[in-house]
């Protein structure tokens, strides 16, 4: 039976050619990027291309990740096997997240991009697109959520994260590795994930949410500055969940005016929630009501705060979720 992949292009590395100033800008169509593909004809997967947006990744926005998730629900819904989305590698992490927040169906969501230009030798463009098509393709992939397709691995869209600046292989999951991989053409999984959270969109509201990283002798100056413009916070915190003992009251006056979550500014690993006892804790900061992150990321979990707060969701919902969300 043939399988047909819609691709969405949204430009970013992967869509740029030089432009005037000599520098490379978003200028290559979703069509030209799929033209472009060596070996495309031969999987026999039947591809239809949507030129959506022409931007950098850093300048996508939650609107344009809101408005991608509805017409790809679309496409699905009319019979479209898989999705693929190409974009800048800068922002991939996060939209790739908050389009899984929004995924309740089976078929594959994939996101890639590139991080070598079309103008530089060896571009890694083709070839991620063409493994992120057979991974939308697979049947192997369906149930996964929205993953990324990078480099012949296949991450899961709440553990990866962009780990290099220039590196082909910049996208990994330091938490539980690869889903799977892209051997001769075929994508083979061999890691699911337990459990994932979803949270449908049903009503939206415009809300800010910042992410505060604590530093060596940090007094709150910063936090204090920032928290009078936003309706949520995330503490990038040091470790498994520390924040400097003269911040920890500032954290907790903030946390009964709004939802903050206590993340971990080191990228790996869970947040506890038990284990310090000395003032600014992880324990000392759930006691004051912080919401623990677990295993999300700080940028995970501003994704997650984000869209909770902008669908409705209160303080009490919010800890819940992230609570199924963490693990």
């Amino acid at each position: 039976m043939t399988r047909r992949v819609v691709v969405f292009g949204l430009g970013g590395t992967i869509a740029m050619t030089a432009g005037a100033g000599g520098g490379v800008v978003p200028a290559l169509s979703a069509e030209q990027l799929v033209a472009a593909v060596p070996g495309l004809a031969e999987t026999g997967i039947t591809v239809d291309v949507v030129d959506f947006r022409r931007v950098p990744g850093a300048s996508l926005s939650f609107e344009d990740i809101y408005d991608l998730a509805s017409v790809i629900e679309r496409q699905l819904s009319e019979g479209a096997d898989g999705v693929v989305i190409t974009q800048g590698t800068d922002t991939i992490e996060e939209t790739a997240y908050l389009l899984d927040l929004m995924h309740e169906r089976n078929e594959p969501v994939v996101v890639t991009g590139a991080m070598r230009n079309p103008t530089l030798a060896g571009a890694d463009g083709p070839a991620n697109v063409l493994a992120a098509i057979q991974t939308a393709a697979s049947e192997a992939a369906r149930e996964l959520g929205v993953v990324v397709a990078f480099a012949d691995e296949i991450h899961a869209a709440a553990r990866v994260r962009k780990t290099h600046t220039t590196s082909g292989y910049t996208f990994q999951s330091a938490n539980g590795g690869p889903l799977g991989y892209v051997v001769e053409g075929t994508p083979r999984i061999v890691n699911r994930p337990n459990t994932r959270v979803t949270v449908p969109v049903r009503t939206r509201e415009p809300v800010e949410v910042a992410v505060i990283p604590m530093l060596l002798g940090d007094n709150g100056t910063v936090l204090e500055a920032v928290a009078g413009g936003v309706d949520g916070l995330v503490v990038g915190a040091f470790g498994v969940g520390h924040v400097p003992a003269a911040v920890a009251d500032i954290l907790g006056g903030l946390a009964e005016r709004m939802p903050v979550v206590l993340a971990s500014r080191t990228g790996a690993g869970s947040t506890l929630e038990r284990t310090y006892a000395f003032p600014g804790s992880e324990s000392d900061m759930l006691s004051r009501g912080l919401i623990p992150a677990g295993f999300l990321d700080q940028l995970k979990s501003r994704i997650l705060l984000h869209h909770l707060l902008s669908t409705g969701h209160d303080t009490a919902n919010i800890g819940e979720v992230f609570r199924r969300a963490g693990v």
